[in-house]
C-alpha cells in the first residue's frame, strides 16, 4: 500500500504561483492513477487534476485549465502540481491520492478507491 506525504503549500499573493509535492513510498506511483484534491471550508472535496503514466492520460478541472500543471517523476517517486496565476478562490486544502485501477474507474471520484495523503494547505490573499 502506498504512502502519501505533501508539501509544498503555504500563502502567496494573488497573481503568484507555488509549487506542491507529494512523495510516495510503499509503492512506486507509476502504478496508480494520480491525482490532486482540494477542499475549502464549508466546500465539497473537489477534484483539480489526475494523470496517470501508465495510460498516458491528463485531466484537468476547467477552473484549473492553463494555471495548473499535473507532472510526475517515477524515479523520484513523486508528484507535483506546478500553480501558477493564483486566485483567491484557489484557498484551500490540497490532497493528493492515488487510485490503482483503470482510468475510468478512477475518474468516477470515489474517494473509497484511492489513498490519501495529509493534505497541505494553500492559501492565497488578494
Amino acid at each position: 500500500q502506498v504512502q502519501l506525504v505533501e508539501s509544498g503549500g503555504g500563502s502567496v499573493q494573488a497573481g503568484g504561483s507555488q509549487t506542491l509535492s507529494c512523495a510516495g513510498s510503499g509503492d512506486g506511483l507509476s502504478k496508480y492513477v494520480m491525482g490532486w484534491f482540494r477542499q475549502a471550508p464549508g466546500k465539497e472535496r473537489e477534484r483539480v487534476a489526475l494523470m496517470s503514466t501508465t495510460f498516458g492520460r491528463t485531466y484537468y478541472a476547467d477552473f484549473v485549465k492553463g494555471r495548473f500543471t499535473i507532472s510526475q517523476d517515477n524515479a523520484k517517486n513523486t508528484l507535483y502540481l506546478q500553480m501558477n496565476s493564483l486566485k483567491p478562490e484557489d484557498t484551500a486544502m490540497y490532497y493528493c491520492a492515488a487510485c490503482r485501477s483503470s482510468w475510468i474507474i478512477c475518474g468516477d471520484f470515489d474517494s473509497r478507491r484511492f489513498t490519501w495523503g495529509q493534505g497541505t494547505q494553500v492559501t492565497v490573499s488578494s
